[in-house]
């Protein structure tokens, strides 16, 4: 789906909405309701300067219009593989517009985040999967690291990997794993304003990723693991 079609099936009561080549940002109305809108597109890398920008976004719909909800619409491919970047501190970059949008959410402001097209590694983490709840198209792509990635920071042989790939989704990449995992909450198909809607609708609560996986059975020890923590005596 085209960035321009999305937007309209997104929002059928109008938008002011802007490209500026790779990156988007603006206002779209849906039932009435005015939603700050923050995306990319063209399956962009995120530099340090891209994140710094990403970061003021959030930090001006906080400042200059308190509560309105906010939906992440980042087409990535991860964050910028790049001498300079790294030399920069891009992982300080990324951390800001995560905590940005940690900032968001504190501050009342409904954070939907919607994989539409490809969403990867660190471009993801700080972004759509920040959000209060993230949300696919069927047709998306989601990975964040590939299996020879994996077995070099894990040690574990690639052999090894392939195979618990085949029946774990914790190790495989593609949405309906994610979904599974409870990182994805759900499909948007058909009426997407609807969709969206419905989202906005849903009372805020507490993070759901944990018990999602285990009613899917695809994250099994996070969600006990969790709450071991927060109550075992000491």
């Amino acid at each position: 789906m085209e960035p321009g079609q999305l937007i309209r099936s997104l929002f059928p009561d109008g938008d002011d909405i802007i490209f500026d080549g790779d990156f988007f940002a603006g206002v779209g109305r849906n039932g009435g309701q005015d939603v700050a809108v923050l995306g990319t597109r063209g399956g962009v890398y995120i530099g340090v300067e891209l994140a710094l920008r990403m970061a003021g976004m959030v930090l001006d719909v906080v400042r200059d219009h308190p509560g309105r909800p906010i939906l992440l619409l980042v087409d990535t491919k991860g964050q910028r593989p790049s001498r300079r970047d790294e030399l920069l501190g891009i992982n300080g970059y990324m951390a800001h517009l995560a905590k940005c949008l940690d900032l968001a959410r504190r501050k009342g402001h409904r954070t939907i985040g919607l994989v539409w097209s490809e969403a990867v590694s660190g471009g993801f983490l700080a972004s759509s999967l920040l959000a209060e709840a993230c949300y696919a198209l069927p047709g998306a792509q989601v990975r964040v690291m590939n299996l020879p990635a994996m077995s070099r920071v894990t040690k574990i042989p690639l052999e090894r990997l392939e195979v618990l790939s085949a029946s774990n989704p914790v190790f495989a990449p593609g949405v309906e794993n994610y979904r599974r995992m409870g990182a994805i909450r759900s499909f948007w198909q058909g009426d997407l304003a609807r969709c969206l809607a419905d989202a906005l609708a849903e009372p805020a609560g507490p993070d759901r990723r944990r018990a999602d996986g285990l009613l899917r059975e695809g994250r099994l020890l996070a969600a006990g693991v969790a709450d071991r923590v927060r109550h075992d005596p000491v």
